[in-house]
Parts: structure tokens; sequence; C-alpha cells
């Protein structure tokens, strides 16, 4: 009943969105990253005992100029009696661009690691795709139960693995960092990610909470994820020169990597 409830409701949602025109940005996109979406979206809905999670105002859809070009940047937020948001941002310029970044934070109660995953693909294809599980204990080492299941997944050899930012301290040794060579390694990675949020979401709905002590600790992980992840010259940039620099700090630190609240 859970499940069909979801389900409806996220029909209804989408029904919604595509009634108006300024919401179908998804259906512009490179096909993976349409497609990935789609997949995160169902994982969430799935598993997850979805709310909206409420942004901003004015920064649930966000158009400007970039270098001539448009920037447009749609984001879809949600919350779970484990996850205090989870953010997916599709993001397109002109017709050289698309994004996707995603983000699930959790409830520091919960001694869960960070999901994330980003996609950058421009006319020559996908030049980066990452998915991690980061870790948010102090000795940067996921839960064991995390380390057994995703061992299990099959090992791919991708013809072009990428080396991770000089920032990157932050993610797992599970990490997928590739530029995709082909279409079959494109839906390679999808299947990855798609394990990782199965993985991810199975462990965080059996998870119980920490002591208050206890949550200090993954708080302070979460802390340091996202002040890490804000150190992205390359996201920031773009923001600045499309937004201005006041703009792009507060969408940083109220949308991409709000640092959780130390209560």
């Amino acid at each position: 009943m859970k499940n069909a409830i979801l389900t409806i409701s996220y029909q209804l949602l989408t029904m919604s969105i595509t009634q108006d025109s300024r919401w179908n940005l998804k259906d512009t996109l490179h096909p993976v990253i349409s497609q990935l979406a789609d997949v995160i979206v169902s994982k969430w809905q799935h598993f997850l005992d979805l709310s909206p999670y409420q942004l901003p105002e004015g920064l649930g859809y966000v158009e400007g100029q970039l270098e001539g070009e448009n920037l447009t940047i749609q984001n879809y937020c949600y919350q779970s009696s484990q996850f205090r948001k989870m953010h997916l941002e599709l993001a397109k310029v002109g017709t050289n661009l698309d994004i996707l970044h995603c983000v699930m934070f959790p409830i520091p109660n919960f001694p869960l690691p960070m999901f994330g995953c980003d996609i950058v693909a421009g006319k020559v294809g996908i030049s980066a795709a990452i998915v991690d599980l980061s870790p948010t204990t102090p000795d940067f080492q996921l839960p064991e139960i995390y380390r057994e299941k995703l061992s299990l997944l099959p090992s791919i050899n991708f013809s072009e693995p990428r080396s991770l930012p000089q920032w990157g301290n932050i993610f797992s040794e599970f990490c997928l960092f590739i530029r995709p060579s082909n279409e079959e390694e494109e839906q390679l990675f999808i299947s990855q990610v798609s394990s990782f949020l199965s993985i991810h979401c199975q462990i965080a709905i059996s998870s119980q909470k920490v002591s208050d002590s206890e949550k200090s600790i993954y708080l302070e992980g979460q802390r340091n994820y996202c002040t890490q992840q804000q150190k992205n010259d390359k996201t920031r940039r773009v923001l600045e020169k499309a937004f201005g620099v006041e703009w792009a700090e507060n969408y940083f630190n109220s949308v991409l990597f709000d640092l959780p609240l130390s209560k």
C-alpha cells in the first residue's frame, strides 16, 4: 500500500510539473542524464517515505546567462525519516553542457555515509561521471556493512578512469570516477549508481539512531564533506559568472552543500 501511495504521489507530482513548460528541462538533457535522473528518483520513491523539502524561495528553478548562453537550473528536493535532504539538480548551459548533481544528506542521528553522484555531458559525450558513498566517520572508513555489500558488486574495468580532485579525500575506496567511452559503459555506470542507491537505501531504513555523543561524530563528518565540496572552484566560477559572487555563495551554502545545524 505504501509503495502504491508513493507511486500515485510521484505521478501526480510529475503531471503537475510537466504542465508548466519551464519544468521540462529533464527532457532536453543528454539521454544518459535524463535516464539517470529517473533512476535516482525511482529508487528514492521505492525505498523511502518521501516528502517535499522546501528550498529557499526562488532557488528551485533558476535562469541566467553564461557567456551569451542560457543557463537553466532545476532542483528537485525531498526528505525522509532517515535523510534530512535529498537533492537532485539538473542544469543546462546552452547546447554545450548538461549537468546532473545529486547528494543525499543523512539526518545526523543515523550512522550513514553521504551518497553523491555527478555527470557532466557536452557535445562530444560525457566527460565526467562520478558516484560514491562517502564516509562520515573520523577515520574516513565506511561502516562494515557497506564495505561488505559494495565489495559484492561486479568489478568493472572502465576504459577511462579519472583522477579525483585535490580536495577529494572525502571519497571512499569504492568511489567510481570515469569518462564513459561508449554507450555500454554509460549503461554500466547507471547500473552501478542504481546498485549504490539500493544498498544505501536498504541499509538506511534498517539503521538505528545513535546516541547524542555519537551523533556529533556524524554531524562533523557531514560538515567536513560539505566544506570540502565547497572547494569545487569549477562549479563556483560558473555560478559566479552567470549570477554574481554573492548569489553563487548563497547557492553553495543554502542549496548545494548546506552545512547541517550543530544541534
